[in-house]
């Protein structure tokens, strides 16, 4: 038995600021994916997966059966047959692991499932992100159920605040261009839970909530627009001042050894990182006017190229 492909993700923007009702805008990330599978002699991973399927069936018998349900007699057959998710995306690394495996269950064993093909209205994407918030809080405590609604659509997803979300185009890729989106690799893997702590305790001061609101997502929103428009400019602008605000305002959650690295981008202009999801370790993202340039600059780490200008 092996099930369809569900891809990571790649939150652009938002990350923090859609908490409290920032855009964000949300893309697909082909180059990892994961399926649910079956078979006879499990390796020790496919093991501990399958041991995470079978806590994941409790917690889903527990969810109000008036959000989703679902055939929980397939469900528990195929687990105590060995089925895992298998998985080429990393974990802890801010591109959507538990979002894969949270939008493969729904898709196998959901009852009156909203589908991919019908028209997706507003109430309908707000219904699967409902859904998906509260089948995704097992893995992360709390969950906006954007990671799985973007895996299980594999489409742009643009959030215009927490009741308005729609599947959207993004500009095509330039193939030839200089600029360029890229993931840096921290070596190390986060944390969702703790990071959103953080970030919850933060929250109780009043200064930071008001740069949250008159800096953050100012320059959050700013960047939603300015990248669907294509106006790049606008965009390497704002984005820079997103990184100077997260490195003076998110430092626990950047790696340390990345302070530096992160301020040096911003002086010389050669690139600008900013969390990729919660942050703590996993991937950074980046963006650049000029990938060689960023490449030289960051010769010592290993980049991924997801989108070109």
């Amino acid at each position: 038995m092996k099930g369809p492909l569900f891809y990571s993700k790649i939150l652009l923007f938002g990350e923090y600021g859609i908490i409290k009702d920032s855009k964000g805008l949300s893309i697909p990330y082909n180059f990892y994916n994961g399926a649910l599978k079956s078979d006879e002699n499990l390796t020790d991973s496919a093991k501990a997966s399958n041991a995470i399927l079978a806590d994941y069936l409790t917690y889903l018998q527990a969810i109000d059966k008036q959000l989703v349900t679902f055939n929980f007699e397939a469900l528990a057959k195929d687990i105590s047959n060995g089925m895992y998710f298998d998985s080429s995306i990393p974990q802890g690394y801010g591109v959507g692991s538990s979002g894969a495996l949270v939008a493969a269950i729904y898709d196998k064993y959901a009852q009156n499932k909203i589908t991919v093909l019908e028209n997706l209205t507003r109430e309908k994407l707000l219904a699967l992100k409902t859904i998906f918030s509260e089948m995704e809080s097992f893995f992360h405590g709390k969950s906006s159920g954007l990671d799985p609604l973007n895996s299980y659509l594999s489409l742009p997803i643009l959030i215009n605040s927490k009741d308005h979300i729609e599947a959207t185009g993004i500009p095509s890729q330039n193939a030839t261009g200089k600029g360029a989106v890229f993931l840096l690799d921290s070596g190390s893997v986060g944390e969702t839970a703790p990071m959103v702590q953080i970030f919850m305790d933060k929250m109780k001061q009043e200064g930071f909530r008001n740069m949250l609101k008159n800096q953050f997502i100012k320059h959050t929103d700013a960047c939603v627009d300015d990248f669907l428009k294509g106006d790049l400019k606008s965009l390497f602008q704002n984005t820079k001042q997103l990184s100077k605000i997260v490195l003076n305002h998110f430092k626990p959650m950047i790696p340390t050894k990345f302070h530096h690295l992160w301020q040096t981008g911003i002086e010389s202009n050669s690139y600008y990182l900013k969390l990729c999801g919660s942050g703590g370790g996993g991937y950074i993202l980046g963006f650049t006017e000029d990938i060689q340039k960023a490449q030289k600059a960051l010769s010592d780490y290993k980049l991924e190229v997801v989108y070109n200008f």
